[in-house]
């Protein structure tokens, strides 16, 4: 996937969320190895911008819960051919431990953020005749998720959101959607393996038909097929990067 050549994406301009780390890290470093430029929003302003010098391109502090602030941003920095929704939180217990409390935060940083620059990004790709919107879900918005009920639900939501602006926007020139990783190998899954102990991380790669856990680069990987001029022709589509976990489902 992607283009060897490191200028299939040339010309394009990206918008990352939750950029600064992990998997958004990854999927920064490709789309800028292959051509784009990158903008990079994140809470975590000094981490972004250490990444935007290392890439040659700039950082956005960003709430992406923000709705004013999410607008006020892309309009600054705008327009966007590519944006990609990554930014997102987990929490690990029984539904019947968790509090409404809870339920805002998780639906807030998971589902509504990419509304918020879905809504801010989108005008100008519908005038522009050409658009990739990627949404970074989860294997659990379509399996669901054992003490993981309410990010589930959030992350189902993304992948109904998706495939509806995919829909309505299909004869514009603009594609929506999905990568849905299952477990990869990045701080916040070690943070929670170290919580766990083996158990968790052999039930982890034993969800997986590969028996290991993914990469971040994986997971960047698909991202930038599905933000080239080759997957023009995909559309409304979650694409799982988890090693078959959702395989049959």
């Amino acid at each position: 996937m992607g283009n060897a050549t490191g200028s299939g994406l040339k010309g394009r301009r990206a918008l990352v969320t939750g950029g600064a780390s992990g998997i958004g890290a990854a999927i920064v470093r490709r789309l800028a190895a292959d051509g784009a430029a990158v903008a990079i929003a994140d809470l975590q302003g000094e981490l972004a911008k250490q990444l935007a010098v290392e890439i040659g391109g700039i950082a956005v502090t960003l709430d992406v819960t923000d709705f004013e602030a999410v607008h006020a941003a892309i309009q600054a920095h705008g327009p966007f051919d590519i944006l990609v929704n990554n930014a997102g939180v987990d929490q690990h217990a029984f539904f019947t431990k968790t509090t409404p409390a809870d339920w805002r935060r998780l639906l807030s940083i998971n589902l509504e953020s990419v509304l918020n620059t879905t809504h801010a990004a989108l005008p100008a790709m519908q005038a522009a005749g050409y658009g990739r919107i990627i949404n970074v879900a989860s294997e659990a918005g379509r399996l669901g998720s054992r003490g993981g009920a309410v990010y589930a639900a959030a992350k189902g939501g993304v992948i109904a959101f998706t495939r509806s602006i995919a829909r309505e926007n299909g004869g514009k020139g603009i594609t929506a959607n999905v990568v849905a990783p299952g477990p990869i190998d990045t701080p916040l899954l070690q943070q929670a393996v170290a919580h766990g102990g083996d158990k968790l991380l052999a039930a982890m790669t034993g969800a997986t038909l590969a028996g290991r856990l993914g990469t971040p680069e994986e997971v960047a990987a698909t991202v930038a097929f599905l933000a080239s001029q080759d997957a023009g022709f995909i559309a409304g589509e979650a694409i799982g990067v988890s090693g078959g976990m959702g395989c049959g489902a």
